[in-house]
């Protein structure tokens, strides 16, 4: 019989995930910095899934913030608001977007308001709540899932 673990607890063993993020938003770490830890954590989190005897080891079980915010980013549900983020200020990427839906963005001059956030899954944990319009598109926006996998099958 297989052994299979549906996720992993994504910040890290001594928190470093949310200090890495805190760290980032306050300007004190670069992006590359942010992205060491997080290839850090996941790194560590498959090792010990591997450790402890684990056949079905997932991934994409980690996220800097919310896992349903990365299906909307990955899927290119971007709230219109959100634009200027990245077209008027050059220097932002696109963590600096996927940040401003969870957290807003006041500063360069802007001020949008962060996406809402509720309970779901019958949990107590609040998840970011995707906006749709009647218009909307699907399209990725980003292949960062498709590295994640990669990067898993190489243990």
């Amino acid at each position: 019989m297989k052994t299979q673990n549906l996720g992993y607890p994504r910040i890290g063993n001594q928190r470093q995930l949310k200090k890495a993020c805190e760290l980032y938003w306050a300007g004190k770490i670069s992006l590359a910095d942010l992205k060491v830890v997080g290839r850090s954590i996941k790194e560590q989190n498959w090792q010990t899934q591997l450790d402890a005897g684990i056949d079905l080891i997932p991934c994409n079980d980690f996220s800097y913030y919310d896992q349903i915010l990365d299906a909307s980013l990955l899927l290119g549900v971007i709230p219109q608001r959100y634009s200027p983020v990245l077209s008027q200020i050059k220097s932002n990427n696109e963590i600096d977007l996927y940040f401003a839906m969870a957290r807003g963005y006041q500063k360069d001059g802007l001020d949008i308001t962060a996406m809402e956030m509720t309970k779901w899954l019958d949990t107590n944990y609040h998840y970011i709540v995707p906006e749709f319009t009647a218009a909307q598109e699907f399209k990725i926006f980003h292949e960062n899932i498709f590295g994640e996998y990669n990067n898993a099958k190489q243990l």
